[in-house]
């Protein structure tokens, strides 16, 4: 906050507390005329109705002056009043440091438990499942959504699928939190027409089985080979480049002949932030174990 808008803020808080606080003791002290009947002389609906003048409640003067009297301690114990630190000395930042000490003691028996082991193992401890639970929530929930199944609107994978990018063992999903990975599908509107673009996105589609004209495919084929050096000639992609596999009903964008259009003219540029500096290697390696669980659930037989 700028010193104009620090000002701004204290020199308000000083005339609304004395202002109010003048209101309320001018409110005890003044003397308001009356008439003799104890009215103060306004009268409406021809002399009916009459103006009564009566003492502040005794319950609302009470409760008026502890509102006062907690209004100017807190000034006076916390940093409420431009660069005055208070008599307390209470600081937000020292409040989130011990708050964050007493959390890392309460989980230092558990990061000491995963510490060396790997994702596989510690997806099968409940305790570890559910704090990375918890932390993948506060860290990537906002783009993966809170049950990890991913928001095609900003490329985020769904977790729980088993279809993945770069890899879904434990050290492939670790590494992916750790140090992030970055996408890119380059865009070919200045390579291809909109017509070979129209062909190539039948081609794709008919690589997963979507609806799609054979003659346009057949068309489309030819111009994969645009495509191949990712992923690859039968379009099962590619998971050291993260490139998709396309003949899977997983799709990371949209899947629909739009979406595939959009794409293939546009391109995408795919980003997952690296966490290791904000998690840790122990939070990391819980996090990737919880996603872990989620796409290596076991199947139950159905008779």
């Amino acid at each position: 906050m700028t010193d104009f808008w620090s000002g701004w803020v204290i020199l308000l808080s000083v005339f609304t507390l004395a202002a109010s606080l003048f209101l309320f003791i001018y409110g005890l002290l003044v003397d308001i005329p009356t008439q003799p009947d104890g009215t103060s002389g306004h009268v409406w609906a021809h002399g009916v109705l009459r103006e009564g003048v009566r003492s502040l409640p005794v319950w609302w003067i009470v409760i008026s002056a502890i509102g006062f009297v907690a209004a100017f301690s807190y000034l006076a114990l916390y940093p409420g009043f431009g660069a005055f630190k208070g008599v307390l000395g209470w600081t937000a930042h020292d409040e989130l440091a011990r708050d964050q000490a007493a959390h890392r003691q309460l989980e230092a028996p558990l990061r000491e438990r995963v510490r060396g082991k790997t994702v596989e193992s510690i997806a099968t401890d409940p305790e570890a499942l559910r704090a990375g639970g918890v932390l993948f929530v506060e860290n990537c929930a906002a783009c993966h959504n809170r049950d990890g199944r991913g928001n095609v609107a900003l490329g985020a994978p769904d977790l729980t699928d088993g279809d993945w990018l770069y890899g879904g063992d434990g050290k492939s999903i670790l590494a992916s939190v750790l140090d992030g990975r970055r996408g890119a599908m380059p865009a070919f509107a200045g390579t291809l027409s909109e017509e070979e673009i129209n062909d190539l996105v039948h081609y794709v589609s008919s690589l997963s089985g979507r609806p799609s004209n054979s003659l346009e495919a057949q068309l489309g084929k030819r111009l994969f080979s645009n495509c191949v050096p990712c992923h690859g000639a039968d379009g099962k992609g590619n998971l050291a480049l993260g490139a998709p596999n396309l003949t899977d009903t997983v799709w990371l964008y949209g899947g629909d002949r739009a979406d595939v259009a959009a794409t293939i003219r546009q391109g995408r540029n795919g980003v997952m932030p690296a966490w290791r500096a904000r998690l840790g290697d122990e939070a990391a390696l819980l996090v990737a174990a919880w996603v872990y669980a989620q796409s290596h659930r076991p199947t139950v037989a159905v008779r």
